[in-house]
């Protein structure tokens, strides 16, 4: 990935926004949308003068070798082959966590809840207890919008929250995120951990995996495939989308600047769009329509509850944070880089 053009120019003008001092840093997930570009922006910052000893974690080491084969003679990547619900090497000593590894996609909460639940809630413990014993060790907690459940408002702040339903399976995914959340306050609190959290929307971009079954990874891939955007609802509800670059300097920034408990909005406000809108932009980009669709059962039970939820991403932009990319930009960008 490092090698297109396109995506190095824009990791080059995103590395002038990070501000992480030099030092080891273990980022879990390694492999996936988030974790991936992370890993190729601290690279990249280590070839311009930086030095950073990137630790990447993921399940599959072959995958995360493929994946980051652009840095395969670089003596500052290292690779941890093993399932984040594991607990890490406390003998390895990281300045840094980024703790991005998750279940993220409606297909895995339909057919993987009880899997995709303790991912969340093991993962986030092995990491904290990790930081209990490292105390020096600054971690940033990746979580989602989806944590706010619903207030019956459209636009969200970091003090929000509502209501999620636990009659539904559906609810695995940001229950157990709310768990991953108040245990690393509690951990803060009784332990005193360096942690942080980093509230995601809707994130999108080159990184997103093959299979992802998000809405909008499918409409690109459809587009890439100069195929209809499939849309299997009204599409309606409007939410708050960042481009993955843009959402990987916001991470980077509340790792650096963010003050400890505090949970902070990752989001685009020039990037607030309706599902059926980030469909139409796909199809317009690629020269085909928007078709509708009717789900099915299976992919019913993955999806989340109609609603706005549109984040405030103020308290992110006070620690000097700025998006580069709306929604038209990032669209463009992204099936350019994959095209």
């Amino acid at each position: 990935m490092i090698g297109n053009p396109i995506y190095r120019k824009a990791l080059e003008q995103a590395a002038s926004q990070v501000a992480v001092q030099d030092g080891s840093i273990l980022v879990t997930g390694a492999s996936g949308l988030i974790g991936s570009c992370i890993v190729d922006l601290l690279m990249l910052l280590n070839e311009k003068g930086h030095h950073y000893e990137v630790y990447a974690l993921g399940r599959n080491e072959s995958k995360l070798r493929n994946r980051f084969k652009a840095f395969e003679d670089s003596e500052h990547l290292h690779f941890i082959a093993q399932d984040i619900t594991l607990p890490l090497d406390t003998n390895l000593s990281f300045d840094y966590i980024i703790h991005a590894a998750s279940h993220a996609d409606p297909r895995n909460y339909a057919l993987h809840p009880a899997e995709t639940m303790l991912i969340n809630v093991e993962g986030a413990k092995n990491v904290l207890d990790y930081c209990k014993a490292h105390k020096s060790t600054r971690v940033e907690l990746l979580s989602t919008f989806e944590v706010y459940g619903n207030a019956h408002k459209d636009v969200y702040s970091e003090d929000d929250f509502g209501v999620l339903d636990i009659n539904k399976v559906r609810s695995c995914y940001p229950e157990s995120k709310r768990c991953m959340e108040i245990m690393g306050r509690s951990y803060i609190d009784e332990y005193g951990v360096n942690a942080v959290i980093g509230r995601l929307c809707s994130i999108y971009g080159p990184t997103m995996a093959a299979d992802d079954s998000k809405a909008h990874a499918q409409f690109i891939r459809n587009g890439l495939k100069g195929e209809d955007i499939v849309l299997k609802s009204k599409g309606e509800q409007r939410r708050t989308y960042c481009y993955v670059i843009d959402a990987v300097t916001g991470i980077l920034c509340i790792l650096a600047k963010g003050k400890v408990g505090e949970a902070y909005n990752i989001a685009n406000e020039n990037a607030v769009v309706s599902i059926a809108e980030v469909a139409q932009t796909v199809a317009d980009h690629v020269g085909t329509k928007v078709i509708m669709e009717i789900p099915s059962e299976m992919e019913k039970k993955g999806y989340s509850a109609p609603q706005n939820c549109i984040l405030d991403n103020s308290k992110l932009k006070e620690l000097g944070w700025n998006g580069n990319y709306d929604i038209q930009k990032g669209i463009s960008e992204t099936i350019a880089i994959l095209s």
